[in-house]
């Protein structure tokens, strides 16, 4: 079998973990918190009195006055814009941050990411009016696409081949840390009238702050550095983050791919290519489907949504930080499974998990609850379980997977516009989810469940089907994969060389 640049040399590749990748990542993955935060925080600040009265008046009449309808007490599209605005603008920058990722290195997206963030969270916290709050979540969009273009690759690049999983999770981690951090200082936060909405606002500010000057101490990754020209600088980088000089195979695979990368000139016309075919697939699917799962609503509008079904104002908070709780504990076992029983089985486990609870919450919702009833104790028990035990699934496998998966199957000529194209989709579907399902929850009412378990029914079958395992691949061999799968290798051309 002839095949172009790598001679397989994986089982070559020598190297423990290092203090050196382990600090690296976790200051990279406070990016991922920064994400989370805001996910979080959104969703508790929306339901805050104070900031309806101030930002949002109609809304806040139309919540007073909500008793007659359940499900649509807060569809309001200007509402919905203050989340979405962020995902927007996050769109726009990551398509912005891939050339720069590129040319100037990981790091520099990830100092750039720092500081908009810095300058967003400022000036929500200070927002005097409607215009300054959206110019603010402007800003942090702008982090976020920069982030989350620049550190899953970071991450992927950094780690050593058979803990990439678990350590690209880091990113996951952090962000489900950021959503859990979130509601906890919302629940604190809401007491305190009337400014408590800019203190949760505000705090973005320290994960920002963390990243930007970590940003500035931890070294570019050894792939970037050689793609840019400095192999002398990207040898002694990697001798370091692996802990020893025996780095030839690893470094000899980095040369190549990256001689391969610099021959092509337009990675996003490049990826169009027939032969890249399954990683485009999978950078638009695999976030297209972690959106789908229906996650974001229910994280953004937890606190909304239990407060929908009739749990008090502070219940609801409880019940968000619950979930956000169970959300940071299941993406631990994810850690612990994804290098040991491989990404399949999990995504596959999660999906059939998640669709069962959503059709309990479905049935329960359907059944019991009316235009204007309230859900007794047992009822609301048990919705409150199905959700937890729905976010349990989603953290152990389209979560952290959703990112990891994409972020490790780009061969580096085209791997970072594949991270932009993964990053612009899942924008763009929590864009779309987030600006429409506070109106799909009032027309489809308890349906919405139903919807979102069609989707993950959807997206099992798919990873069943057309997903091959990646577990212990090296990320710059990832190409031989695709040629022994059942479906890819009718697809894909048979010449690999040119």
């Amino acid at each position: 079998m002839e095949d172009g640049v790598a001679k397989v040399r994986a089982e070559q590749y020598k190297g423990r973990i290092t203090l050196h990748v382990i600090i690296a990542c976790i200051v990279a993955a406070t990016g991922g918190s920064l994400f989370g935060y805001d996910v979080g925080i959104s969703g508790g600040v929306t339901s805050m009195d104070d900031f309806l009265r101030k930002f949002f008046p109609s809304v806040y009449e139309q919540k007073m006055h909500a008793h007659e309808n359940n499900y649509c007490k807060y569809n309001n599209q200007v509402l919905a814009a203050f989340t979405s605005v962020l995902y927007i603008s996050g769109l726009l920058a990551s398509l912005v941050a891939s050339p720069v990722t590129r040319k100037y290195g990981r790091r520099t997206s990830i100092i750039t990411g720092g500081i908009s963030f810095l300058i967003g969270s400022i000036l929500n916290a200070a927002a005097a009016n409607l215009a300054m709050l959206i110019v603010g979540r402007i800003m942090l969009g702008v982090g976020i696409g920069f982030g989350d273009q620049a550190i899953p690759l970071y991450l992927s690049e950094m780690a050593p081949t058979h803990l990439r999983g678990g350590l690209n999770m880091m990113f996951q981690v952090a962000t489900t840390l950021g959503i859990f951090t979130a509601n906890m200082i919302n629940f604190g936060t809401h007491n305190i009238k009337p400014w408590g909405w800019r203190l949760s606002l505000g705090l973005a500010a320290v994960p920002a702050l963390l990243m930007t000057v970590g940003g500035i101490y931890i070294p570019d990754t050894p792939n970037s550095l050689v793609e840019r020209g400095s192999k002398e600088k990207g040898r002694k980088i990697l001798e370091k983050i692996r802990g020893t000089n025996d780095v030839d195979a690893e470094f000899q695979d980095m040369v190549e791919a990256s001689e391969m990368a610099n021959s092509i000139k337009h990675p996003f016309r490049n990826i169009l290519q027939k032969r890249y075919r399954p990683e485009l697939i999978m950078a638009i699917f695999m976030p297209a489907f972690q959106i789908l799962t229906g996650i974001n609503s229910i994280l953004f509008y937890a606190p909304v949504l239990f407060q929908s079904m009739g749990f008090g104002r502070d219940a609801s908070l409880y019940s968000s930080a619950l979930t956000g709780g169970v959300l940071l504990l299941s993406t631990f076992i994810s850690i612990a499974a994804v290098d040991k029983l491989g990404r399949r089985p999990l995504l596959i486990s999660g999906g059939i998990l998640m669709i069962i609870c959503q059709v309990i919450v479905a049935i329960i919702l359907g059944v019991k609850f009316g235009e204007n009833q309230e859900l007794s104790k047992g009822y609301s028990v048990l919705v409150v379980v199905s959700i937890c035990l729905f976010v349990l699934a989603f953290g152990w496998s389209w979560g952290p997977l959703g990112w990891t998966v994409p972020s490790e199957i780009f061969p580096l000529e085209i791997r970072s516009a594949g991270q932009s194209i993964t990053v612009a989709v899942n924008l763009l579907f929590t864009f779309i989810i987030a600006q429409a399902f506070l109106s799909l929850l009032c027309s489809f009412k308890f349906g919405i469940f139903l919807f979102f378990a069609g989707w993950i029914t959807m997206m099992t079958i798919f990873v069943v089907l057309f997903l091959p395992e990646t577990k212990g691949i090296p990320i710059e061999e990832m190409a031989f994969m695709w040629r022994r799968h059942w479906f890819w290798q009718k697809i894909l051309p048979d010449d690999t060389t040119n």
